[in-house]
C-alpha cells in the first residue's frame, strides 16, 4: 500500500540519479514473497507510481533478484529503505549487484509507517 515513506524514498532517490525506474511488485509476488494479497492492484499501484513528477518509468515485476532486473534495465544504482540494511537477502543483494558495479543505497526509513501497520489501522480510521 502506496504511503507517504514510499514517496520520501521516491522524491529523495529523484535527488540522487538522472533518471529514476521503479519497480512495482506484481501481485503474485507479493503472495509468494509476504503471503499477502496487496490491497490495491498492481495495474492501480503502478499507475500511481507512474503519475509521480519524480519518477521516469515504472515497470511491474515478478522477482525479487534485482542481479536478473539488472540484466534487463542496466541501472546503476538500487535505492530501499534503511529498514533493510543488515536484513541477509540485501547483504546478499549488494554483493551480488556489486560484481556488476552496482550500488544499493540505503536511504532513511519514514518512522511509525509502513504498509503493515496502515492494514491494521484504516479499519479503525474508515466508518
Amino acid at each position: 500500500m502506496f504511503h507517504i515513506g514510499h514517496l520520501a524514498i521516491i522524491n529523495r532517490a529523484a535527488e540522487m540519479c538522472d533518471r529514476l525506474i521503479v519497480g512495482v511488485n506484481s501481485d503474485k509476488l507479493v503472495q509468494e514473497y509476504k503471503n499477502k494479497t496487496p490491497v490495491i492492484c498492481e495495474a492501480d499501484r503502478a499507475e500511481i507510481i507512474r503519475n509521480l513528477k519524480a519518477v521516469d518509468r515504472c515497470e511491474i515485476v515478478d522477482t525479487l533478484d534485482k542481479l536478473f532486473l539488472y540484466g534487463i534495465y542496466k541501472f546503476e544504482a538500487v535505492f530501499i529503505g534503511d529498514d533493510w540494511k543488515g536484513n541477509d537477502r540485501w547483504e546478499q543483494t549488494e554483493k551480488d549487484l556489486a560484481k556488476v558495479g552496482v550500488k544499493v543505497i540505503y536511504l532513511p526509513h519514514t518512522p511509525q509507517i509502513s504498509s503493515t501497520l496502515l492494514r491494521v489501522e484504516v479499519p479503525n480510521r474508515v466508518e
